[in-house]
């Protein structure tokens, strides 16, 4: 499997999919509602890039979403209007914590692949990849200050990707950064014109990880996230905050609006 289909068989609950061969394990997330990530699809997109990180001879991680448009939508804005106390509105944000935790947490590499817009929540996971590869199309925003909640339990991981003042930027402003403002920041690594250079380039890079030394990436791989041991507790703390904003009259006037456009 080199790249996603254009058009990806899905049902109303999407899926993930996994391909494993040559050493490199890809791992394909989709929703028919613009990649966007409700709570089963985070369960099991954490649980699945765990489960391929632990298959004997994979050794390097690959991250895709299918279809043809978005990258990923972020947040299930469905799901989020159904959430009725702040126990569930912790459990359904802790699901980007846990996404995030088993990609940092991972002994390989892991190399996102781009190929269009990503919001919210989706900024996140692509700073928690080693290695992030977009096309120049894929511009990049965190949306939540504009639904009234913050980007609280991805703010860690961007902020450690891009640093406090690109965070910041990003979280005050919630319009549109372009694929090139994200690669002078350091969310993207590289941009590619079109998404069969970019499916050139990760394809090329994958090879080059899966024939390099395990020990090497994974003790690399500490290094990268060094600080991190303790973000079990904060990711809880920082989902319980959007977990209770979410239950406000602004918020679920703010997500209604959205959705009406």
């Amino acid at each position: 499997m080199n790249s996603p289909a254009s058009t990806p068989e899905s049902g109303p609950d999407g899926y993930v999919r996994t391909h494993v061969a040559d050493g490199i394990g890809r791992i394909e997330f989709h929703h028919p509602k613009s990649n966007s990530l409700p709570g089963h699809l985070l369960r099991e997109l954490a649980a699945t890039v765990t489960a391929v990180s632990e298959t004997p001879g994979v050794r390097v991680l690959v991250l895709q979403s299918g279809g043809s448009g978005p990258f990923c939508a972020g947040a299930s804005f469905d799901e989020l209007t159904a959430i009725s106390d702040t126990a569930q509105g912790q459990q359904f944000f802790s699901g980007f914590a846990g996404v995030i935790l088993a990609m940092i947490r991972a002994p390989q590499f892991v190399i996102s692949r781009v190929h269009g817009k990503a919001a919210g929540g989706a900024v996140g996971l692509i700073a928690a990849s080693d290695f992030s590869m977009a096309v120049d199309k894929a511009s990049a925003k965190l949306s939540e200050l504009a639904v009234g909640i913050g980007p609280f339990v991805v703010g860690p991981v961007i902020e450690k990707k891009i640093g406090l003042a690109g965070f910041s930027q990003m979280a005050v402003d919630a319009d549109w950064r372009d694929a090139a403002w994200c690669e002078r920041h350091g969310l993207y690594a590289r941009v590619y014109p079109d998404v069969a250079a970019l499916d050139g380039g990760v394809d090329a890079l994958a090879a080059t990880l899966a024939a390099s030394n395990p020990d090497a990436m994974a003790q690399l791989k500490r290094v990268f996230w060094a600080g991190t041991e303790q973000w079990d507790a904060l990711l809880a703390e920082r989902a319980a905050m959007s977990g209770t904003l979410v239950l406000s009259d602004f918020t679920r006037q703010a997500i209604g609006a959205f959705k009406a456009r």
